[in-house]
């Protein structure tokens, strides 16, 4: 039987929006959108892409360390962004900051908006922990 584990940052938008920000399934962890919430759940800084780029990354690592998982086992990711064309070489830096000379398959999206207001940036992604750490 597969274990599930679910795991939540314990910010009111999750209860609110009925959805958890990780759900490991055996050695696959779906991570949802993470967004550049800080730890009591305020999101910011708005209307700055890198500094929100930035807190997403944060967050997406308090989900790895939740696992015992690290960037390097994160097999995809998508991202959604606002003013996609704008913000390419932002994006493009901070992938090759988070993950080193590991390079997951990833998806990037422009979108008009995002749920929050003055939300630039959300990333999921997909870790399988079964590969090396």
């Amino acid at each position: 039987m597969t274990t599930i584990d679910v795991y939540d940052h314990g910010i009111p938008a999750e209860s609110h929006f009925g959805y958890a920000q990780a759900i490991r399934s055996g050695d696959l962890i779906h991570v949802s959108g993470q967004l550049s919430f800080d730890d009591s759940g305020a999101f910011h800084p708005e209307d700055d892409f890198a500094a929100q780029l930035e807190r997403t990354h944060v967050n997406l690592g308090k989900v790895l360390a939740h696992y015992g998982a690290t960037r390097n086992q994160v097999v995809s990711q998508t991202l959604y962004a606002v003013d996609l064309v704008k913000n390419a070489g932002t994006v493009a830096e901070a992938n090759r900051a988070y993950f080193g000379g590991h390079r997951p398959v990833s998806t990037a999206l422009g979108v008009t908006e995002l749920t929050f207001p003055g939300q630039l940036v959300e990333i999921s992604c997909v870790v399988d922990l079964k590969l090396p750490a």
